[in-house]
């Protein structure tokens, strides 16, 4: 008996109607959805992340109702269905190991916006090495843009066991260590007030002082020795910035100024340097004739 899945060329056309509305319903809802987004974020200073996965969760619904509804339409489906029964055990089991890591994903992804141990737009540290802004979070991953503009998929069963570092949980503020060596023969008060001021002269800079350490009449930069090492003596300054782009420019600036204005004060930088000895014997000795 010949299995005609379209019985006539009125239900094929029916068929394609309707997987190409889908199509474009879906095409049409993501366009809309997208530009609220936007609005929201600029205008309204609202997170992103519940907007992003809303979005995926409805674009999956329609194309999950509308290609169940053209299947169902086709008069030849029930028969090949039917046709599939036979070897239904062991379709459940693959499909059972098969969605097994696609709903624990899904799962993942439904936590990972209900307790938001990130947003979209947070900084991310894995303990992979990988680092890079929180761009979205579909139902299966979450998407990270790394400093290269390269984008990083990671699963979301996988980032919701990780430990992962946020630098914008509570606070966006980072702190930049500044490390820089002296020579022993430096002045080391002269050189901690010149870190400190230019960390408090460059525009970035923000207190990161609470208002108990203002009453306390805390320094606003720390300046420190933190090693007395072979050739140097090493100071470190914490510089603040307001978030971690704005640290990374405030970190390089201030390598330049401080660099410069040592050598104007006259605070040396020490470079490793290695003196020779020569056995003046063994030179001789190797010098001779027939050696």
């Amino acid at each position: 008996m010949e299995l005609k899945l379209f019985g006539d060329l009125e239900t094929l056309l029916t068929f394609s109607a309707i997987i190409g509305i889908t199509i474009a319903l879906s095409w049409a809802f993501n366009f809309v959805a997208r530009r609220y987004i936007r609005k929201a974020v600029h205008k309204l200073n609202a997170d992103p992340t519940n907007y992003q996965f809303i979005r995926h969760l409805v674009t999956a619904l329609i194309y999950l109702v509308g290609v169940g509804w053209a299947f169902l339409i086709l008069p030849g489906f029930k028969t090949v269905a039917n046709s599939l029964l036979a070897g239904a055990g062991i379709a459940a089991v693959v499909a059972g190991l098969a969605s097994q890591q696609v709903l624990s994903n899904l799962m993942s992804g439904l936590f990972l916006v209900l307790f938001k141990p990130f947003r979209v737009n947070d900084r991310l540290k894995l303990k992979d090495g990988f680092t890079g802004v929180v761009e979205d979070i579909t139902l299966r991953h979450t998407v990270l843009r790394d400093l290269e503009n390269n984008r990083i998929i990671v699963p979301n069963g996988v980032i919701s066991n990780e430990i992962i570092v946020n630098t914008n949980l509570s606070d966006n503020r980072v702190c930049r260590f500044i490390d820089i060596g002296i020579s022993y023969g430096s002045d080391i008060d002269k050189a901690i007030g010149i870190i400190r001021d230019e960390v408090l002269n460059h525009p970035l800079h923000v207190d990161p002082r609470t208002p108990e350490q203002l009453e306390a009449g805390k320094e606003e930069v720390e300046v420190r020795v933190v090693a007395l090492a072979e050739s140097s003596v090493n100071l470190r300054a914490w510089a603040w910035a307001e978030d971690t782009p704005k640290a990374f420019n405030l970190y390089c600036d201030l390598l330049r100024s401080i660099k410069l204005r040592f050598d104007a004060e006259g605070i040396e930088i020490p470079f490793p340097q290695r003196k020779l000895w020569i056995d003046p014997i063994r030179v001789v000795q190797a010098a001779a004739p027939g050696s």
